[in-house]
């Protein structure tokens, strides 16, 4: 028999490193979830991916038990890490604070392509090029994009 679903939670929490402080317990004790148990799964599942933010969805039975699937990293942190920045321009249209090349928007692309809502690798690209673009990095080199 299927179990009822009583909620969904969405964190973003650092690989191997998840702890019962906030945000993830006060997150998971409101549904009423074993926090410990998250924990514990969790940083099992991640051990190989130590330090990396992780988006997690944990779906809530009704019994309290949960199912969590993890995600790949934000484009965002990506980007930040291979530009070696510590965060985006205040001003992006304006600031530049680095630079990415299009294979390395390409590696992303690729990387995070099951958890985005698109079926190209081409739009793919494309979605992490305007992420890029909106945190102030330039994309250099030739474009794969254009034909």
């Amino acid at each position: 028999m299927a179990r009822e679903i009583t909620g969904y939670v969405k964190l973003q929490v650092k690989g191997g490193a998840a702890n019962p402080s906030p945000p993830i317990g006060p997150a998971l004790g409101s549904k009423g979830v074993n926090i410990m148990e998250f924990c514990k799964q969790f940083n099992a599942r991640t051990q190989d991916r130590p330090g990396k933010i992780l988006p997690v969805l944990i779906t809530v039975y009704s019994d309290k038990s949960f199912d969590f699937v993890i995600k790949t990293p934000p484009a965002a942190a990506q980007l930040m890490e291979l530009a070696k920045i510590k965060s985006g321009s205040a001003e992006s249209n304006r600031k530049k604070v680095g630079s990415v090349s299009w294979d390395q928007v390409k590696t992303i692309a690729e990387d995070k392509m099951p958890d985005l809502n698109c079926f190209t690798i081409e739009s793919a690209i494309s979605m992490v090029a305007g992420t890029a673009r909106s945190m102030g990095l330039t994309v250099t080199g030739d474009s794969p994009l254009v034909k």
